[in-house]
């Protein structure tokens, strides 16, 4: 595949990724390479990556746990240490080998270890693949809130390896899909529809859907680096998926994957699109439809509504105090900075239920 070129930085793919990385290394004058990984990616992955880096320069492996719940300021001091200990300079290189959580927590550290050093996303999941590695933002959260503490600094290359998704579980691959579904419903009604007739996709299909959806994502963020506008409408379905993501967090029994609780999100947003955009019915119930036959349907009690809403109040899209969610006028065309009533959340809740 032909690598896409950022303003910034160029993304890699497959059989390609390897070489360009070597000759990005061998470009540059470093002084040795840390790896950071997590518990999954060091058995799955790293074996990969360590056969592919020639390179005579010291590596050093990094371990983090693996989860959400360790995506936090603790873990970021324990790196921070040991790359210190281990002799990090600021010609030191990081390459973050993992999905979603390492490449946001190991692009934070690298971007402010001794003020910054150059980092390297290489995502191994399908949701860090089309979303956490492309963009340049990097973060933890701040407790059970997500991503509230961060800084927006693109990586200096993306490698996009599909292999890696072959370490993934089923549930794990939907996960990441519905951030596709997100760039189809906020962009494109064609590739939208591609991505629903899931049981007729091969992996070709897939390889060049997570192309286009990187592209998507790509077009938008050069538009609008710094989110002041239209890389608002990137946080569809997300201003109520992370609420439902970050009260679930801590309820073991029902902790929901990011793109399991952006799929409900979608749903939720879809039907304040219909009430207050005149949004199609037709097509709010069809994405209805479609989400809960990939990702089926939780139980959430109508107890939980209320302690939902108020962590929406934390969601980094509002402004004086009004929660701003991205609607939908149509698929393909988002309206950013809609407000809305409580009576409206909770009806929400009510038609995902129902």
């Amino acid at each position: 595949m032909t690598p896409i070129t950022t303003q910034d930085y160029s993304i890699q793919f497959n059989s390609d990724c390897y070489s360009a990385l070597s000759n990005y290394i061998q470009n540059n004058t470093f002084s040795n390479i840390f790896i950071l990984v997590d518990s999954n990616t060091s058995d799955l992955c790293l074996p990969k990556l360590l056969a592919q880096l020639n390179t005579e320069l010291t590596i050093e492996v990094i371990e983090i746990e693996a989860g959400e719940q360790h995506k936090t300021i603790e873990t970021c001091l324990g790196v921070w240490e040991t790359l210190s200990e281990l002799g990090a300079d600021r010609k030191s290189l990081m390459l973050n080998l993992g999905g979603g959580v390492v490449t946001d927590l190991g692009g934070f550290v690298a971007c402010t270890y001794q003020r910054g050093i150059k980092f390297i996303n290489i995502p191994t999941t399908l949701l860090s693949m089309v979303d956490a590695s492309i963009g340049g933002k990097n973060g933890v959260d701040l407790g059970a809130i997500k991503n509230q503490i961060g800084i927006i600094k693109t990586p200096n290359m993306v490698l996009v390896d599909t292999d890696y998704l072959s370490t993934l579980s089923s549930r794990e691959m939907r996960s990441g899909l519905a951030e596709m579904l997100k760039h189809g419903l906020i962009h494109n009604e064609l590739y939208y529809s591609k991505l629903s007739r899931l049981s007729n996709l091969t992996l070709e299909d897939l390889d060049q859907l997570i192309y286009d959806s990187i592209l998507i994502k790509k077009d938008i963020v050069e538009q609008d680096p710094t989110e002041q506008n239209l890389r608002k409408s990137l946080n569809f379905g997300h201003t109520l998926g992370h609420a439902i993501e970050s009260f679930y967090l801590n309820h073991k029994s029902k902790a929901l994957l990011h793109g399991e609780a952006i799929a409900i999100g979608m749903i939720l947003e879809t039907y304040l699109s219909n009430k207050l955009l005149d949004f199609p019915e037709d097509k709010m119930q069809l994405i209805k439809e479609n989400t809960i036959k990939v990702y089926g349907k939780i139980d959430i009690p109508e107890a939980d509504y209320l302690p939902i809403i108020e962590l929406m109040k934390f969601d980094k899209k509002n402004i004086k105090g009004n929660i701003n969610f991205v609607l939908l006028n149509s698929i393909g065309d988002p309206k950013i900075n809609q407000t809305t009533t409580n009576d409206l959340i909770i009806k929400s809740f009510k038609f995902y239920s129902n």
